[in-house]
Order: C-alpha cells, then sequence, then structure tokens
C-alpha cells in the first residue's frame, strides 16, 4: 500500500509539472533558458539568472532547478538553496534537486542538510552508489571509518572493480587496523588503475 501510495504521488507531481508548463509561454520560456545556457558558458552567470528570472514560474520544477545551480554559481548559496527547495518541494521524489542543493548546503558548511539529502536520496534510490560513495566520504572526513567502511562496502559489492570504492573501502580497512584486508582492497585497487597514487601509499605503508 505504501507503495502504491508513493507511485500515485509521483504520478501527480509528473503531472502537475506538465500543467505548469503547458500553460506557460513555452516559445518565451524556452528562449530564456537557451540565452542562460549561453551567458552561463560565457562567464555571465548573473546576466543567465537574470533572463530566467525575466519568465519565472514558482510552480515550475525546471526554472527553479536551472535558478538553484546558477545561484550557486554565483555564490548566492542561500537563494541556492531557497530554489532548490522549490524544486524538491515540487517534485519530492526527484534526486537531481537534492544532489544539487548539497552545493550550496557544503559551500555554507551546512553538513547536515548534506547529510540529510544524501540519506533521502538513499531511500528514494537505494543503490546510488553516487550518495553512498559520499556518504562514506564525509563518514571518513570525521574518522567515523566503521560507517565509512559500511558505505564503501555497499558501493564496492555493486562495483567490484572500481578504483575509488576499492581504494576507499581499502583506507577505511586500514584505519580500523585491519591490515589484511586493507593490503588485499589496495592491491585489487592497483589492477584497475596500476597508477594508482592512494592507493601505492597504502601499499608502501602495509609494506
Amino acid at each position: 500500500m505504501e507503495i502504491l501510495k508513493s507511485i500515485c504521488l509521483l504520478g501527480a507531481g509528473l503531472f502537475m509539472s506538465m500543467i505548469t508548463l503547458s500553460g506557460q509561454n513555452f516559445v518565451e520560456t524556452k528562449d530564456a533558458f537557451q540565452q542562460s545556457y549561453i551567458q552561463e558558458a560565457t562567464g555571465e552567470v548573473s546576466a543567465a539568472i537574470n533572463s530566467l528570472k525575466g519568465v519565472y514560474d514558482e510552480k515550475s520544477y525546471e526554472i527553479n532547478l536551472r535558478l538553484g545551480w546558477l545561484s550557486y554559481q554565483a555564490g548566492n548559496f542561500s537563494e541556492s538553496l531557497a530554489y532548490y527547495n522549490n524544486a524538491i518541494s515540487l517534485m519530492p521524489y526527484a534526486i537531481e534537486p537534492r544532489f544539487g542543493i548539497v552545493y550550496p548546503g557544503a559551500a555554507m558548511g551546512n553538513w547536515t542538510l548534506v547529510m540529510k539529502q544524501y540519506e533521502k536520496i538513499l531511500e528514494i534510490s537505494p543503490n546510488n552508489s553516487i550518495a553512498m560513495h559520499r556518504l562514506g566520504l564525509i563518514f571518513y572526513g570525521k574518522g567515523d571509518y566503521e560507517s565509512a567502511k559500511k558505505y564503501f562496502g555497499k558501493v564496492a559489492n555493486l562495483y567490484p572493480f572500481d578504483y575509488d570504492a576499492l581504494n576507499m573501502l581499502a583506507w577505511s580497512y586500514f584505519k580500523l587496523n585491519n591490515f589484511r584486508e586493507a593490503k588485499v582492497l589496495f592491491q585489487k585497487a592497483l589492477l584497475h588503475t596500476p597508477g594508482g597514487t592512494s592507493a601505492i601509499e597504502g601499499l608502501d605503508l602495509l609494506n
């Protein structure tokens, strides 16, 4: 029943987004998006923001998502958070605005927000390796190597021949003084990337 409810909510969100798009002046909005891409590419981020603000619709997922990114690029982190939160409210089962909002969140040092978004992404998409790897990096940076090992281990189970997953799982085992496991994982990582400096450093410490 809970799964059916989630599907119904997701479908309703998509339907409302389609209604909003069809009710706008599509040509004007498309032109504003195109102009914003050109301006961003030439470093005119503020102009790109203004182009989209000229056609702003608070019910448009796409405009809020784009303004969230551009505001982050411009260093307007509070505005970026607001736009991304609007996008999340409009499409709560989308993971792209949650990946987006972690950028201004991290820039503001709000690691609670960042971790909450990665955890929510994993609720929606349990095998999302990007969210798992980034959570692993956060826990590793905090010195919580047991939690880091858990997340890196999940990524390595999904991608057993991925250098980054194997290398960080190896370092987690190393920090937990499980040197035999660490050595095997560093070696596996170097089969993927023989010149991997981090894995080489780890093996040197173990030899």
